[in-house]
């Protein structure tokens, strides 16, 4: 791993990233794509990343949020709901609950997406390779007493 993922990942899984972090980095990433045309998310330059546009769970409007992502193999994703470690659940994955259809934004490419929520052994081998693929999502888990939403996108 370079020396600089490390630092990333050690100042990620502080409490005081998870206080300033969710209020500007997704303001950041919406701004560069727009401007980019849907190529380019800052925060991928760290981890994979993806524009997800769900269904207001109340509101019924398109919400857009930058995500990170694990890539499947199989061309799906892996969405982890770690709100950066803070207390309630991020919005977007009650959109999910309620309206499972759902888009990215990928490389460019608008792909149309149903999420499905992880439960039982299937969440576990996946949280177990979120954990491999960036392992600031333990810390973040460790901070709150909820379980941490896992949803897998798969295209339609």
């Amino acid at each position: 791993m370079p020396p600089g993922e490390r630092l990333l990942q050690k100042i990620s899984a502080t409490r005081t990233f998870a206080r300033i972090a969710p209020h500007f980095i997704p303001a950041l990433d919406r701004a560069v794509h727009r401007l980019t045309g849907g190529k380019v998310l800052l925060s991928a330059q760290m981890l994979p990343g993806v524009i997800l546009t769900a269904t207001g769970a109340r509101s019924g409007q398109p919400r857009r949020t930058p995500l990170a992502c694990v890539p499947q193999e199989d061309g799906g994703w892996l969405l982890i709901g770690s709100n950066f470690g803070r207390p309630g659940h991020p919005a977007w994955t009650g959109n999910l609950l309620k309206n499972p259809e759902a888009e990215v934004s990928w490389r460019g490419r608008d792909i149309p997406v149903r999420a499905r929520l992880l439960t039982g052994e299937e969440r576990a081998r996946a949280w177990r390779a979120a954990l491999a693929f960036w392992p600031p999502y333990a810390a973040y888990q460790a901070r709150v007493e909820r379980e941490i939403r896992l949803f897998r996108l798969e295209r339609r």
